[in-house]
């Protein structure tokens, strides 16, 4: 099943890839933070989740990324005071080009922005932020949303949600130690606002806010949900937007200060008392555990080495105690919705994993209608991203999820546009704090379309043919390794998510799936021929031979002003 593959961002780099947290073990962790500080920005930084600090954020290097044509964003080279008035009072989220032609920007959520060469956002995308699915009362991803944060309650847990996803690279990237030619930083993958800015592609862009948010306030832990943005395939299971969750919990030493008398000491030992103590007090469930990292391996999933085994070994059994009931919970809720069902005990599986953020790290997997999927990634925070955010005192563990992922499989929706439909007969299907089975209004024909074109010698940029992507499950916050590194020189190679970013800023949710049909090597001239076969396919009527002719025809005028020769 491609969606059990497909899941959810977390921190991850597995080998040295960035990894989201393949769904198996129970654990979401993103996090994200916004600088509005930089010189096209107008505004004075806009108050985001929580209260962050409005730094310069670091400059993409232009040469480690792929450019368009300066008429698709402009070349930041206009006069930005004036452009950027205007750009305030202009229609949010709808790029705007200078009435001199010189450049463009747009209006996001209220705040104006300059485009520069590396700007890569569309008007498809932008058209697409602030819908705030995961906020909508009925719809499933916020039926969902709330389905979590009831196993994570207030006032233990605070839950937040981050409504605007323009973030700083320093949030997104540097502060979460992704080096500099992580294939998430890429154009190819990340949606640039401009070299400063993103739309962010994790929810983990805020991880060091919301801890910063714990260190002045009563909460031990904290949830967050958000809508993130990677450039990605086009398929049943992927888009450009999606939703996640992270949490965390934290435990505090009281006594920090050596002194002869031992009080550090003493203060480790009372929290130790206390995890063992809410371990204790945490619910029993039903569930049958399947623990392959039950005693993990110390040297490739080891205890960080400031902390002290046993009270990490603490941490790690809150930790899935936790996550465990966060399964019974919703899976138990998909269960009742499927009445004259055979109900079979719900199993779980853990796995060892490795993420930069947490050491150890675990993963956990779900037997779900007959097939285990991967559900989450999870383990116990790197103590050194506590220090920076100033909780010193503090040792806790931190997980992180896909919504549409969790969602797909409780309301049994194949297909991810369904999500973003404003079609009453999928809407109504759907009532807060139930879970209920969609049923399909109707399949409608699906139309082909092919387009072949040669691409110049050079890395290849293509995923081979039959192969599922990797977005989302080698990638915290986006990267595929099967596609052009980052750090290519210019010009860069012809990349697949340039073809899915063109359909999609075409056809939009018409197209159901792009996929790789041929490709071969001429022995003459070395060129690589590429042919892509394009599913327009509507989830809310019959598209017509005009509409689609029309619509690829579109297609086929955008795709010549990608580095390829159409044949």
């Amino acid at each position: 099943m491609h969606l059990a593959r497909t899941g959810v961002f977390l921190w991850a780099v597995r080998s040295a890839r960035l990894l989201a947290l393949p769904v198996q073990r129970i654990s979401l962790i993103d996090s994200k933070r916004w600088l509005s500080h930089t010189p096209r920005c107008l505004s004075s930084p806009f108050a985001a989740f929580p209260e962050q600090s409005a730094q310069q954020g670091s400059k993409v290097d232009p040469k480690k990324t792929e450019k368009t044509s300066a008429s698709d964003h402009g070349n930041g080279s206009i006069p930005e005071s004036q452009f950027q008035r205007s750009l305030a009072s202009a229609p949010q989220n709808k790029i705007i080009h200078d009435t001199t032609g010189s450049g463009s920007g747009a209006n996001i959520l209220g705040q104006p922005f300059v485009f520069d060469d590396v700007s890569n956002v569309t008007d498809s995308i932008l058209g697409l932020v602030g819908r705030n699915l995961y906020d909508t009362p009925n719809h499933p991803l916020h039926i969902t949303r709330k389905l979590i944060e009831s196993v994570f309650q207030y006032p233990l847990y605070k839950n937040h949600i981050a409504s605007n996803p323009v973030v700083t690279t320093k949030d997104n990237f540097d502060v979460l130690g992704f080096p500099k030619d992580h294939p998430g930083r890429s154009r190819t993958d990340t949606y640039y606002v401009d070299s400063q800015t993103v739309l962010r592609t994790h929810t983990s862009a805020h991880q060091h806010a919301a801890f910063q948010y714990m260190s002045q306030n009563p909460e031990k832990g904290y949830t967050i949900c958000a809508d993130v943005y990677r450039r990605d395939s086009i398929d049943r299971s992927h888009f450009p937007v999606f939703h996640q969750m992270e949490g965390a919990r934290m435990w505090q030493q009281y006594r920090m200060k050596t002194t002869k008398g031992g009080t550090r000491l003493m203060g480790q030992e009372e929290r130790k008392a206390q995890i063992k103590e809410d371990l204790d007090n945490l619910p029993e469930h039903s569930l049958e555990i399947i623990d392959e990292g039950g005693h993990h391996n110390y040297k490739t999933n080891p205890v960080q080495i400031s902390h002290d085994e046993k009270e990490s070994e603490l941490v790690v059994q809150h930790l899935k105690r936790s996550l465990e009931l966060l399964v019974q919970r919703v899976f138990t809720a998909a269960q009742e919705a499927m009445p004259g069902t055979k109900q079979e005990q719900l199993k779980v599986r853990w796995v060892e994993a490795y993420f930069p953020f947490t050491s150890p790290s675990f993963e956990l997997e779900v037997f779900w209608q007959g097939e285990w999927l991967e559900l989450l990634g999870c383990g116990v925070t790197k103590q050194e991203i506590l220090n920076n955010a100033g909780l010193n005192d503090r040792i806790g563990w931190a997980w992180g999820i896909g919504v549409e992922r969790l969602a797909m499989l409780l309301f049994e929706i194949p297909d991810i546009r369904l999500f973003w439909s404003q079609d009453e007969r999928f809407l109504s299907q759907f009532k807060e704090g139930q879970i209920t089975r969609f049923k399909p209004f109707s399949k409608y024909p699906p139309c082909y379309k092919d387009v072949s074109f040669w691409v110049r010698p050079s890395p290849d940029g293509a995923s081979p043919i039959g192969a599922e992507s990797s977005s989302g499950v080698a990638a915290a916050a986006g990267g595929d390794s099967t596609k052009a590194s980052p750090a290519e020189t210019q010009p860069a190679a012809f990349h697949e998510n340039d073809i899915m970013e063109v359909v999609r800023n075409v056809a939009g949710t018409l197209v159901e799936d792009v996929k790789l049909v041929d490709e071969f090597v001429s022995p003459k001239t070395s060129k690589k021929s590429l042919c892509y076969r394009i599913n327009y396919r509507s989830n809310e009527r019959t598209l017509t031979n005009e509409e689609v002719n029309s619509l690829h025809d579109q297609v086929l005028q955008q795709l010549t002003k990608l580095p390829i020769e159409i044949r």
